[in-house]
């Protein structure tokens, strides 16, 4: 009798267990967001190195501001080109293990950058980092949303805010350790990304083991059967893929050349133009975080009113003011802008269920690559104007958020 009891509980112990792994990727499993966030911190933090570099990468290679654009669209449309791609064949095929490989690219990236000695050394590293880029943004999305358990938007927002916290880390890195001792410093930060590696290869892990789970998933929301026209999906992602534009480009004119801006205008130092970016990527990363959760509870398309249109005025004076002023406004503009991306990308993600990586894939994509050429742009026409023009130029874009207006309403009535 007693045996009976030990194998029965046994067989109940096994039983609880399985019920676990199985209903595991059906709850929201923090721990897995968590890490997808951290990995997202350490992963923008390595990118963001790029045009923290840029006045030293300029001094050290005669560069123009037409060279400094082309090595920002580099690194963009290497990884903005294969995120579509990388998303959607996962969503077929789906590879537990793409994350971590794909930060081998990343790696390789960053050593090559601490040791290039021409201008297109440059950019081959940054095309390397571009790569990695285009495998973590999609696959991490999709695992975000499988550890969401229906929070989608708060899910997002976390994984987000870990990306635009590593973003604001950069500059901050770089007046504190590369500009004081040199580009070399750069290849420190392989470190971080072999840390990187080692989170992502257990993010695999629980990935792989929940693997059923998400293709169940990923078959039944296929089945769904949208109540909008073909027609309208697709005049709708249109809108969002110009509201991504506005966002994205403005973002670009102030990663890219903000440090210029205020070193043209009101003459500060490199060091303390490195401190304004790293405030303005913080409140970045701070709004990122806002968007998501606000989208879960009261809508995402207001969320997306809020967020494009709402930085209008605030854009709109940021050219006529002071250098304090220039300082609060530039925060308060990344604050309401980086609240859409999140809201964007569920809202599209509802929009064609089922195709989680692919959607997931087309906007990451889309938004640096989009960021890449308007950066290249932006550095033409600044060489032809001034920095301050361009930024006179781009204080307009946030108005194609009136664009919102024609996007359905796909939450539903409760």
């Amino acid at each position: 009798m007693k045996s009976f009891d030990q194998s029965s509980s046994s067989v109940d112990a096994a039983a609880a267990e399985s019920a676990t792994t199985s209903v595991s990727a059906s709850q929201t499993v923090f721990p897995i967001l968590l890490a997808l966030s951290f990995s997202h911190l350490l992963n923008d933090t390595m990118q963001s190195l790029i045009p923290s570099i840029y006045p030293m990468v300029k001094d050290s290679f005669n560069l123009s501001f037409s060279q400094i654009g082309l090595i920002t669209f580099t690194f963009q449309v290497s990884a903005s080109v294969f995120q579509p791609l990388v998303g959607s064949f996962t969503d077929k095929r789906p590879q537990p293990y793409a994350l971590a490989v794909g930060m081998c690219f990343t790696l390789l990236g960053l050593v090559s950058l601490s040791m290039a000695n021409s201008f297109h050394i440059v950019l081959l590293s940054v095309g390397l980092i571009g790569i990695g880029s285009a495998v973590f943004h999609p696959e991490a999305s999709r695992v975000a949303r499988m550890a969401s358990g229906g929070k989608h938007g708060m899910a997002q927002s976390l994984f987000q805010v870990g990306g635009n916290a590593g973003s604001s880390l950069g500059p901050l890195l770089a007046a504190l350790i590369l500009l004081p001792y040199g580009r070399f410093q750069v290849i420190w930060f392989s470190l971080v990304a072999l840390l990187a590696i080692v989170i992502l290869s257990w993010v695999g892990g629980w990935y792989k083991q929940n693997l059923a789970t998400v293709v169940k998933k990923s078959t039944s929301a296929m089945k769904q059967e949208s109540t909008l026209s073909k027609s309208k999906v697709v005049v709708s992602i249109s809108i969002l893929l110009l509201l991504i534009f506005s966002k994205y480009i403005y973002m670009a004119s102030i990663s890219s050349y903000f440090t210029f801006y205020l070193i043209d205008k009101f003459g500060v130092s490199i060091q303390s133009s490195q401190i304004y970016l790293f405030a303005f990527l913080f409140a970045v990363a701070a709004g990122t975080f806002i968007g998501g959760p606000v989208g879960d509870r009261i809508g995402r398309k207001y969320v997306i009113w809020i967020s494009i249109l709402g930085a209008a005025p605030f854009a709109l004076l940021l050219p006529y003011v002071d250098l304090f002023w220039t300082g609060v406004l530039s925060c308060i503009i990344g604050l309401i802008l980086s609240s859409a991306f999140s809201a964007i990308l569920v809202y599209a993600q509802e929009l064609i269920p089922g195709k989680v990586g692919m959607i997931a894939g087309l906007f990451f994509g889309f938004a640096f690559g989009i960021a890449g050429i308007g950066s290249a742009i932006l550095g033409t026409l600044a060489d032809k104007t001034s920095i301050e023009y361009v930024f006179w130029i781009c204080s307009f874009l946030p108005l194609i958020g009136l664009l919102t207006g024609f996007l359905p309403n796909l939450e539903k009535k409760h």
